[in-house]
């Protein structure tokens, strides 16, 4: 983690109050992204995951915590600072393909759409969205309209017009939902592209698996908090090279630990657990286990054996 992460979380809160109900969607969220870094944020419905993408994106305020984007503090903006921040620091890519785009704009037209909201002249905007359709493998579909393009080329569009006013973090909620798993797999591929060659931070929520093990990092969202990482990396050099990836638990910054649920239910761990400190690692027992551990290991030193011998 560096000095300069573009996303930092703090004990983040998020409650949705109707009528006399209230729900909690995060409650104590810890999350650090670095700039360039590919994100996929997994989780079961009910997690938090999208609520998280709409609170980074400032299209959801938080309840509680700290929580900063690109620089900006997201709990101090005015309704006119949030609007320049989702304008300027960020762009989206929505599962719905009919939301990411204007129907009756063709191709070119969508992408230089956010470019004219910043001000910027008209051969600018030719210029910048015919590169950024390149970019994405659609540079002969500029004046083609929505409607007569497939939806993972619609999709692409999407991710060139997310890309229009060179953002700090792009965020893409389920942008491979729709698409079948081979259009899928090629719009995972234009991510991973404009991902090392604009520089730019991606943040995907999903449930897609494929889409997931291609990014630098998972996280995992349970009951609302970050619970496992998994981090990957490249084991050799050019794109052949393997690539390991390694599961961790994620300790938050004030010593909250989410165990599996996997370890959790093979121990039978319940409400309280016993820790015992060694000098390179912490051990978790289940009540009660510690004492029949050391029963076990009185009973097996040698002197114990040779009186029972005797």
């Amino acid at each position: 983690m560096s000095d300069d992460a573009v996303i930092v979380c703090d004990n983040l809160v998020k409650i949705y109050k109707q009528a006399d109900l209230e729900g909690i969607a995060l409650q104590g969220l810890d999350l650090v992204v670095d700039p360039g870094e590919f994100v996929a944020i997994m989780g079961a419905s009910g997690s938090g995951k999208s609520t998280l993408l709409g609170v980074l994106g400032g299209l959801v305020s938080p309840t509680a915590g700290a929580v900063s984007v690109g620089g900006y503090d997201l709990l101090q903006l005015t309704v006119q600072d949030r609007t320049r921040f989702r304008r300027n620091q960020v762009g989206f890519v929505w599962q719905q393909t009919a939301r990411n785009l204007v129907p009756y704009l063709s191709a070119r037209e969508n992408v230089e759409l956010p470019m004219r909201f910043d001000g910027r002249s008209r051969r600018d905007r030719r210029i910048s969205a015919l590169r950024l359709l390149d970019q994405v493998g659609l540079s002969g579909r500029a004046d083609h309209h929505p409607a007569q393009l497939s939806g993972g080329e619609q999709q692409r569009v999407a991710i060139a017009t997310a890309l229009a006013n060179s953002p700090s973090v792009v965020f893409a909620d389920e942008p491979t939902g729709e698409l079948d798993t081979d259009t899928a797999a090629e719009v995972v591929e234009v991510l991973r592209t404009v991902n090392r060659e604009e520089g730019v931070t991606i943040v995907v929520v999903t449930h897609d698996s494929e889409l997931a093990a291609g990014t630098d990092r998972t996280v995992l969202i349970r009951d609302g908090r970050t619970s496992t990482e998994v981090l990957r990396r490249s084991a050799g050099h050019g794109p052949d090279g393997e690539v390991i990836a390694e599961e961790f638990a994620v300790l938050d910054r004030v010593g909250r630990l989410q165990l599996p649920t996997e370890y959790v239910d093979a121990l039978d761990l319940k409400q309280r657990v016993r820790l015992t400190l060694d000098v390179d690692r912490i051990n978790v027992w289940p009540d009660g286990a510690e004492t029949e551990r050391a029963e076990a290991e009185e009973w097996a030193r040698p002197g114990d054996r040779w009186a029972e011998d005797d």
